[in-house]
């Protein structure tokens, strides 16, 4: 059977709506668990993607976070300032710097992972396998058509 737009029982208005309160929300507890480490979530994105990559050299971190290589400059300056990471030679090309987390870059990023993974948990930790697969493709979906009107700018 075939519904009209006025017969939905969820309108698309209303599931947007719900994604900007999640959003919103999630965005709430990042601030907070990165105000806890003492982190800008620029800062903490840099972290990341170094836990996640491995050392790198800035123009890699610069492309892997869509920002401009002066802006890794500043943020690669801070974070090693406070001791979070440190610049060493590449092993293979002279001229190329890596950017490796120290030991208490290492230790913050297994904090950031540990509190995403109870964050996980008490969003999803009661929720049944199937209606989590189906929350997980819904979004999925989602997703790739946000891109789409992102990359086409038909947002």
């Amino acid at each position: 059977m075939n519904r009209t737009h006025s017969e939905v029982a969820v309108s698309s208005g209303q599931a947007l709506g719900r994604l900007f309160a999640l959003s919103e929300l999630i965005q709430q507890d990042e601030a907070a668990g990165m105000a806890r480490l003492k982190l800008s979530r620029a800062r903490a994105a840099v972290l990341w993607e170094l836990h996640h990559q491995g050392p790198l050299t800035q123009r890699r971190l610069s492309d892997a976070l869509n920002v401009t290589p002066r802006n890794i400059t500043g943020l690669v300056d801070a974070l090693e300032l406070d001791g979070f990471v440190v610049r060493t030679k590449h092993p293979t090309d002279r001229r190329a710097i890596l950017v490796r987390l120290t030991g208490h870059g290492a230790e913050t990023t297994k904090k950031m992972a540990e509190g995403a993974g109870r964050f996980a948990d008490q969003l999803f930790g009661s929720v049944p396998a199937d209606e989590l697969e189906a929350f997980v493709r819904t979004l999925d979906g989602v997703i790739e058509r946000l891109r789409h009107v992102v990359e086409s700018g038909d947002g």
